[in-house]
């Protein structure tokens, strides 16, 4: 039977239950398989042909959330557009919410402006936050109770809606209306007659507050989620097409297969394609981790988004869309994300098993006064309090505020961090497996060392050779070039300049004919290579770095070694992650020497080299196999799948877009300190978190006595409340006064090795 796929948007969860929930409706459905992303909010279905979609939309509603068929997109419409806040109703809530509560919260707490008809008043300020402000939550609390599910929503729609209910009857049928009646401000302990008490300020705080959290939390992914877009702005938007020997500019969805389009250099190749005409270095390391650039020419392949580095080049393109390589890694991507595990929020979790053991507890409580003869009143008053004390709006200010404040220092350490979920994989995990190139390496080629024959210096060979490479637009000719300028500073002038494809370069500068470039090229020119230089070249290679050869005048003169080199910070940042009780793993597309020379330079014993990019995804997952918590840090298009698989992924914000699209913090600098630091920050942040969280509960858990045994006081019930509050936002503040291990005084910056926007670091 013939299969189709779909991707639903799905809204109206509220946790990972929710999740679980609608994919146990959908796999009901004969020969449909589906998984949800509590995280992204889609559901991705297969299911039979024959099927209708909207039948998988209809069994999503009867489970009681929403879901929304993908809308194909439209040519020729704009692709940015103007994107909604999705914060703007939420904030809207929240301030309608603060500005009605405020009073009600002021004046039950200062006996002073309890002037007469106070209560009302409050009454009628109160209701709207209850009815609308607090909609969210009692809608959700709805859609958990038809599951026979309890979570955070639940404890504060129950919560709010007792205390409302009960000032409501205390105000109508009690003594809580009497005109001049007052709350005397008492912390005592004594039974109280409850049709005297109104509890309007804790509905309407406690509502109001975790709208706060709610507001926060949202805007804090919304911050990260900007500076995340912001970086994918940088993608190419166009391409050159030739059309009747002419160049036509248009947006990359026309391009064709078959059509005839330009590469300057330093520009994105657009699609897939063969080579047509010219020749160049194309630097593909972001998809074969390949640091050095391959040489191509007429007739050789290219691959979408790797970066054209030399002359320019005419691409035929052989396939566009959704057929490219870059889109299977895409799909990679996806598949990856998909099959993450959803974490589900600690406070939530702690709902679970709190609000069953309240609502017991509050039934006991009635039962017990009742059969103590007590009286209907007393016994529904303390019963009736048991589910006030036990709303605490700490609780939902106890992950935003950590939260907040996290990921604001977070931000000014150059560490963003995606949302709370994230925070639960850095307790777990205990291995970190490292991309090589533009990771711990800088990603560029650098002149490493020289070695010249007896009759030469060094400063001589740099100076001629540093001059005839300054004339070449490859990348290792610019290695050499800028090494030379660097060491030998103002270069000579070069006379027949001559590039010779493939094999290197060759001129007159200072009255020698010299030639650089490989040893094939030096055996054309009759030059052969011995003694101490032939065995420089063999061990540069063994290392995996590049050997280019320098003969002038009929005889070899030197050996340049060409590499990409280590981050200065990167052997630190390794015993910094082992001193987390990381495992630290070298995980590189690039070839076994390099990989071990770089691994044995900064201090990692264990190395898996030459994997494709599907390869470093089976690599996570055999090591999530055997039981390992796994930590990816990585840059590059090939790194975005892995990234993604990973338990913890931490994309370098010096990578590509796909790369920081897919990992769940992005370290804004190319210093793998920041790797650490972004660790450690998460663990303080999480355990800030747990600490609110137990405070959140142990100030009302400490009045659930009071409240069973009929003597809480509504002061009381208003203390817990703000005390509460207090102690999580401080605890919270603490945070600011985290110390990373990679900042400077003028604040975190982008490294030197960024390559976003020219050539993508990547292996």
């Amino acid at each position: 039977m013939a299969e189709a796929r779909i991707e639903l948007a799905i809204t109206g969860m509220t946790c990972a239950s929710c999740a679980a929930r609608i994919e146990r409706k959908l796999n009901k459905l004969d020969g449909v398989t589906a998984t949800v992303n509590y995280a992204t909010e889609k559901a991705r279905v297969t299911f039979p042909e024959a099927v209708d979609p909207q039948v998988l939309v209809d069994q999503v509603e009867a489970a009681g959330y929403q879901a929304a068929l993908p809308v194909p997109e439209q040519p020729g419409t704009p692709a940015a557009t103007a994107e909604e806040d999705p914060t703007a109703a939420l904030r809207r809530r929240l301030v309608v919410s603060a500005v009605l509560s405020a009073p009600v919260v002021l004046l039950a707490m200062v006996p002073a402006w309890q002037f007469t008809h106070w209560q009302w008043i409050s009454l009628t300020l109160a209701a709207p936050v209850l009815v609308w402000g607090a909609w969210p939550f009692h809608r959700a609390a709805w859609t958990n109770l038809r599951h026979g599910a309890a979570t955070m929503d639940t404890l504060v729609s129950m919560g709010t809606v007792a205390a409302f209910a009960w000032s409501l009857y205390a105000l109508l049928f009690g003594t809580a209306g009497t005109p001049g009646m007052t709350h005397p401000f008492e912390l005592t302990i004594s039974r109280t007659d409850g049709a005297g008490a109104i509890y309007l300020e804790v509905a309407a705080g406690v509502t109001t507050f975790i709208l706060a959290g709610r507001y926060f939390e949202a805007r804090s992914k919304r911050r990260a989620g900007a500076a995340l877009r912001a970086l994918l702005e940088l993608g190419a938007k166009d391409v050159a097409v030739l059309r009747e020997g002419r160049e036509v500019r248009i947006p990359i969805g026309e391009l064709a297969v078959g059509d005839r389009f330009v590469v300057r250099p330093g520009e994105k190749i657009a699609t897939d394609g063969v080579v047509a005409d010219g020749s160049s270095a194309v630097d593909a390391g972001m998809l074969t981790g390949e640091s050095v650039p391959v040489e191509v020419g007429p007739g050789d392949p290219v691959v979408g988004a790797t970066v054209n580095a030399g002359g320019r080049l005419v691409v035929r393109a052989t396939r566009v869309g959704g057929d490219t390589q870059l889109a299977q890694m895409a799909r990679l991507v996806e598949e990856a994300q998909n099959g993450k595990a959803q974490a589900q929020r600690l406070a939530d979790r702690i709902s679970a098993v709190f609000v069953p053991v309240v609502i017991a507890l509050s039934v006991g409580t009635l039962a017990f006064w009742l059969g103590a003869g007590g009286g209907v009143s007393g016994a529904f008053t303390a019963a009736v309090a048991v589910l006030i004390i036990a709303c605490p709006c700490a609780l939902g200010l106890a992950t935003p505020t950590a939260l907040l404040v996290g990921t604001g220092r977070g931000a000014q350490l150059g560490i963003l961090i995606k949302g709370p979920e994230v925070l639960e994989s850095t307790r777990r995990v205990d291995t970190v497996v490292l991309d090589k190139t533009g990771t711990v390496t800088t990603g560029r080629m650098s002149l490493v060392s020289v070695h010249t024959a007896a009759d030469v210096t060094e400063d001589e060979v740099l100076r001629l050779a540093g001059a005839l490479e300054h004339a070449s637009e490859h990348p290792i000719a610019k290695a050499i070039a800028t090494g030379a300028l660097d060491r030998a500073g103002e270069l000579p002038d070069v006379e027949g300049f001559q590039n010779l494809e493939g094999l290197g370069v060759r001129g007159v500068v200072d009255g020698h004919a010299l030639v650089v470039g490989r040893e094939r090229l030096l055996a054309e020119w009759g030059v052969h290579l011995d003694g101490p230089l032939a065995e420089a070249k063999r061990a540069a290679e063994e290392k995996g770095r590049t050997a280019v050869l320098v003969a002038w005048d009929g005889e070899a003169r030197a050996v340049l070694v060409v590499a990409d080199t280590v981050k200065p910070t990167s052997a630190e940042a390794i015993r910094q992650l082992r001193g987390l009780g990381l495992t630290p793993v070298l995980l590189t597309g690039d070839n076994e020497a390099a990989a071990r020379a770089v691994a044995a330079e900064v201090g990692v014993a264990e190395v898996i080299a030459e994997v494709l990019p599907k390869d470093k995804v089976d690599v996570i997952a055999r090591l999530q196999g055997e039981g390992k918590v796994v930590a990816m840090v990585g840059d590059g298009v090939n790194d975005a799948a892995a990234l993604a698989k990973a338990d913890l992924g931490l994309a370098m914000g010096t990578g590509t877009d796909a790369a920081i699209e897919a990992g769940d913090l992005t370290l804004v600098r190319g210093d793998l300190r920041a790797a650490v630091d972004a660790i450690r920050l998460s663990r303080r942040t999480l355990a800030t978190i747990k600490g609110n969280l137990f405070w959140a509960f142990a100030y009302n858990v400490a009045a659930l006595p009071l409240a069973a045994a009929g003597l809480l006081n509504p002061m009381i019930a208003g203390a817990a409340m703000a005390f509460s509050s207090v102690f999580v936002v401080s605890n919270s503040l603490r945070l600011r006064g985290f110390r990373g291990t990679a900042t400077t005084r003028s604040g975190p910056t982008r490294s030197a090795g960024s390559t976003r926007g020219k050539v993508p670091a990547a292996a």
